[in-house]
Parts: structure tokens; C-alpha cells; sequence
């Protein structure tokens, strides 16, 4: 009788280690899996972000007057008729 509860004791220890470090995936690794999933959510919703973002500038730029005339004078120089345009340059030392 005290053998099989030896016996007993050895296979339950067993089977706990093996499920926390044996197999393909132990217990540590699927903890280790869980955390970097929820890093990839974050990352994900992140870009989720900027590219609402960027949906909103896009949208902006391609129907709003006031957007379009403000990334053609940063971007491109342009001026109105009248206006003078003053270009600061940097000395190259």
C-alpha cells in the first residue's frame, strides 16, 4: 500500500512537471505566447491609430480648400499674386 501511494506521488509530480516545461508548448510558454500577443494588440491598435490618422489628413488634403492651399504653400513654395516668397537657407558649415 505505501508503495503505491510512492508510486502514486512520483506520477502526479511527473505529470505536473511535465505540464509546466514538457511537451511542445509547456505552461511557461504559453505564458510567454500570451504576453506577446497582447504586445502585437497594442502594436495593432497603434496602427490602427495612424491610419485613421492618415485616413483624416488624406480626406482633408483632397477635399478641403484651406488644407490644399496650406500643403501647396509648405510643401511646394507656392504663393498667391502679391505675395513675395522669403526662403531662409542654412549655411552649409
Amino acid at each position: 500500500m505505501k508503495r503505491a501511494r510512492v508510486i502514486g506521488a512520483i506520477v502526479f509530480v511527473g505529470g505536473l512537471l511535465f505540464g509546466a516545461f514538457g511537451g511542445e508548448y509547456g505552461t511557461f510558454d504559453w505564458f510567454t505566447l500570451r504576453r506577446q500577443v497582447k504586445e502585437e494588440e497594442r502594436g495593432l491598435s497603434e496602427l490602427r491609430e495612424e491610419l485613421d490618422t492618415l485616413a483624416r489628413a488624406a480626406k482633408a488634403i483632397e477635399q478641403d480648400p484651406a488644407t490644399q492651399e496650406r500643403v501647396a504653400r509648405e510643401a511646394f513654395g507656392m504663393h498667391r499674386k502679391g505675395e513675395r516668397l522669403y526662403k531662409i537657407e542654412r549655411s552649409k558649415q
